[in-house]
């Protein structure tokens, strides 16, 4: 008997899904992802033939996404737009396009309407290799030994060898840092029905510490695109080490992982480069049963790289959230990064500053903040890991056991152990819950760091430390008796475009306002109105994009501040970023502002702290607002854009926006922040970002300088400040001089005006009568200054003058740092003193409160 075409076609299509992934061979072929609409008239199949594709299989757990391949042309290919199946694209949509009289005559032209209309994206994989943050290496005498915890070995049975070094456990000789886990152990909470994977470079499932909590099920390579996550390459020992710290079983092998009854699975892909629809892929894989994605990589901590996820990976971690667990939502766990010591910042890295995240840094056994952990506003704890001559002890591969591994990448397994103990007793948490929970029971640790800022709703947040260090046992207990939040709500307000800026989709920019001395800062008025409108109740992430362009991307500071005064440092400068392709729409994150009430005025502030060589343009921005629903019935499902970093916004008729005024650009003094924040080891002491007293802003303070200030926001600081005293006396001589030569030209001009004048005389005194004064600058008494748009802010002068006849004697008159070297400070492990062994006893001051609080 045949079966109907329909269900022919059904089979196919479900085999296509549920199948393992097909090997790739990116060698012979070229592969793409085609997103399908199959309500626009055209099957995959057509849409497939019309472009010239086979279908692979889906892309992921992506619906209606499809990897398709081609083979590869007989010549490699020289320029990107000369791709045969992005060039067949275009050519239907042209044709699609064409004048309605032209397209009825042909029924292919019909057609080409159909499949245009269907192919909603279309992107040629390109492979990328995603970079691990392993630790530091292990400076020449660190000491690796820790002090005995034999008493809790001895009550909880635990045989294993190496546990009495597992410090992150059982810290005796600094008690109060630690994870705090077992306690619960002692109540029999050890993670049963939890399953974990490790995105990393596999998984040493054969290892007697892991074998018996692997789940082969969920776990998957690739890079080589096999059912098992194998280490094959020397260096593949991250994700097998990072396991051991959620999963290492209960045994006499090596040590125990901090949920040593949860499940473990491993997916593999930092073993090489990985295309787009791959990783997007191992985002989701298993998604139904894994509840937890430990991901301890991300781009470069070099200092200098900006990169995010591209419109695969971003629609993959959305449909985590909001179908993972059957719709409780994936937890997406990242560490966030090792570059603190090239004062790399993780909101320059596009998955640590995700609201779907949860961001951990990095403290050491003695709860200092270690030289190599990224500071950021999107930073949400932190957990232990290494530093100070301690490193984390746990698995590795060839069934050894590893004395050496530590840094974010150590932190954030830390913390994912901590919430497969949560989720084994509340399996109903959804992801947003995670992070509410641990916003609320985190520690604060080294009170007197005065990077420790207290937010609009009470709590205190630091870059460095996020809301704390996340503590065990207070975050499963508050687990337990938690009420779970509503739906999550969005308000997205349209771009503010700054004189004219505007960029396109290939990111050519222009327009926008030069970044002047003092900075450039635009507002967004939130109303009551807006947040009802959208069903909005309460705060919870800050997303604010930024387009603008530099000679150097180092250069230029980003901060937000609140109506309440609460400021954000969303980018500070970075020494080694010399890049010159600036801001192209990029998004940061804030969770500083979690809880915050956010009506009134939204001030972001851009500015320069460069050099009089380079500038830029501040182009426009736009903020979006993330928390709870009003009313849970009425919540949305979000959907991520197409095209988010175009300016103006390519907006989705689906997706309304609000009408917001922007405020008028003002000029601001311009702050100086220490060459050497982020850059010392094992330290309480110092802010991540600028001054401590200038992290928050007065309610009440103005963010314009008053007519009394003039130009030079910081005359009120003249006698206080002798570097000052020296730069005004400078001033007024540098004043002067060019008043008398001014004065001395014009006499001589009236002089020789009662005589004949050379032609060449006659020139040059025609280009001086060409050039305009400037208004309320000092070079008023020069009068070779242009008001025009191009020129140098910092110095006053056109680009292509000083370029043809460079700086006179004035150039830089107006820089007010001292120059300071911005080199890491030598680290030296300090002596530490034993501690007598003492319960943990839970803080008065750290309670957790309940979301129903008001904001």
């Amino acid at each position: 008997m045949r079966l109907p075409l329909t269900l022919v076609l059904a089979l196919i299509h479900s085999l296509l899904i549920t199948a393992t992934p097909a090997k790739r061979s990116y060698s012979t072929h070229d592969y793409y992802v085609l997103e399908h609409n199959p309500s626009a008239g055209a099957s995959l199949a057509d849409c497939a033939h019309a472009l010239g594709v086979e279908v692979v299989e889906q892309a992921g757990e992506l619906r209606n996404h499809w990897l398709v391949r081609t083979q590869k042309p007989e010549t490699s290919l020289s320029k990107r737009d000369e791709d045969r199946v992005l060039s067949a694209l275009s050519l239907i949509r042209t044709r699609a396009s064409s004048p309605s009289h032209v397209s009825h005559r042909s029924e292919s032209a019909g057609q080409a309407k159909k499949i245009s209309s269907a192919v909603k994206y279309l992107s040629r994989q390109e492979l990328r290799q995603r970079v691990k943050r392993a630790p530091p290496p292990i400076r020449p005498g660190d000491d690796n030994s820790a002090d005995s915890a034999k008493a809790v070995a001895s009550r909880l049975g635990i045989n294993d060898p190496i546990f009495t070094q597992q410090w992150h456990l059982v810290n005796d000789e600094n008690p109060q840092h630690m994870m705090n886990v077992t306690g619960l152990w002692d109540l029999g909470i050890t993670g049963k029905g939890v399953i974990s994977v490790l995105v990393d470079d596999g998984l040493d499932y054969n290892h007697p510490d892991l074998s018996g909590n692997f789940w082969a099920e969920g776990s998957y390579d690739f890079n080589d695109h096999e059912d098992l996550p194998t280490p094959k390459l020397y260096d593949d020992h991250h994700g097998t080490r990072c396991a051991g710290q959620i999963g290492a079983v209960k045994n006499d092998v090596c040590g125990v992982g901090i949920a040593y009854d949860s499940k473990i699975a491993g997916v593999r892909i930092l073993s090489g480069a990985i295309s787009d629809a791959d990783e997007a892929a191992s985002l989701n894989y298993g998604f139904q049963n894994t509840s937890i994605f430990s991901c301890s990589w991300g781009p470069p901590d070099d200092g200098k790289s900006m990169d995010a996820p591209g419109y695969l990976i971003e629609k993959s971690m959305v449909n985590g959230i909001a179908n993972g667990r059957g719709g409780k939502g994936s937890v997406f766990v990242f560490a966030s990064g090792n570059g603190a010591q090239h004062e790399d910042q993780c909101n320059f890295d596009g998955y640590t500053n995700s609201i779907y995240s949860v961001t951990v840094a990095a403290v050491d056994y003695r709860g200092l903040h270690p030289y190599y952990s990224e500071a950021c506003a999107a930073n949400m704890v932190v957990a232990y890991s290494s530093g100070s001559g301690q490193h984390i002890v746990t698995t590795d591969i060839h069934d050894k056991c590893s004395f050496g591994h530590g840094g974010t990448s150590a932190a954030a397994p830390n913390a994912a152990g901590v919430f497969a103990l949560a989720l084994s007793v509340r399996p109903e948490l959804t992801w947003r819950d995670v992070q509410h929970i641990a916003v609320r029971t985190s520690t604060r640790i080294n009170p007197e760091d005065p990077d420790w800022e207290r937010t609009a709703y009470g709590r205190m947040f630091s870059y460095k430390y996020g809301y704390g260090a996340l503590d065990g046992y207070s975050y499963v207990m508050a687990a337990q008796t938690w009420e779970l939040v509503k739906p999550q709500a969005w308000v997205h307000f349209p771009a503010v475009q700054l004189a004219g800026g505007a960029m396109t989709s290939s990111e050519v920019m222009s327009g926008g306002e030069y970044i002047i001395h003092g900075g450039l800062t635009s507002s967004i008025t939130v109303t009551a109105e807006n947040l009802k409108a959208h069903n909005f109740e309460t705060l919870e992430h800050i997303t604010v994009r930024v387009w603008i362009e530099h000679t150097r991307r180092g250069d230029v500071e980003v901060e937000l501040v609140s109506p309440n005064g609460i400021k954000s440092v969303l980018a500070a400068t970075r020494k080694d970023d010399s890049a010159r392709t600036g801001f192209p729409g990029w998004r940061f994150m804030s969770v500083k502002h979690w809880e915050e009430n956010p009506v009134g005025e939204w001030t972001i502030r851009v500015s320069d702290k460069g050099s009089a060589t380079e500038s830029g343009r501040f182009l426009g921005w736009t903020m979006s607002l993330w928390g709870s629903t009003i009313d849970p019935t009425k919540a949305r499902e979000y959907t991520v854009p197409l095209v988010e970093n175009q300016l103006p916004p390519v907006v989705d008729p689906e997706d309304e926006v609000i009408s917001a005024q922007p405020s008028p650009t003002k000029i601001l003094s311009k702050p100086t922040l220490p060459p050497d924040h982020g850059s010392s080891i094992g330290e309480a002491s110092k802010p991540a970002f600028g001054n401590p007293s200038s992290t928050t802003a007065s309610p009440t303070a103005t963010m314009t300088p008053t007519l009394d200030e003039g130009w030079v926001s910081q005359m009120s600081n003249l006698v206080s400040d002798q570097k000052w005293l020296f730069a005004a006396g400078g001033l007024v001589a540098l004043f002067a001089i060019g008043a008398g030569i001014f004065f001395w030209r014009r006499a001589v001009k009236r002089r020789r005006a009662n005589y004949s004048s050379l032609p060449a005389e006659d020139m040059a005194l025609s280009s001086m009568r060409e050039s305009r004064p400037r208004t309320k600058e000092l070079y008023d008494a020069f009068g070779e200054v242009s008001d025009d748009e191009d020129a140098d802010e910092s110095t006053g002068l056109r680009p292509d003058v000083v370029a043809r006849e460079g700086l006179g004697y004035h150039a830089g008159f107006l820089d007010d740092d001292d120059p300071q070297s911005a080199g890491p400070t030598p680290y030296r492990d300090e002596p530490s003193h034993a501690q007598p062994p003492r319960e943990r006893t839970p803080d008065s001051n750290e309670s957790w409160e309940h979301a129903s609080q008001t904001r």
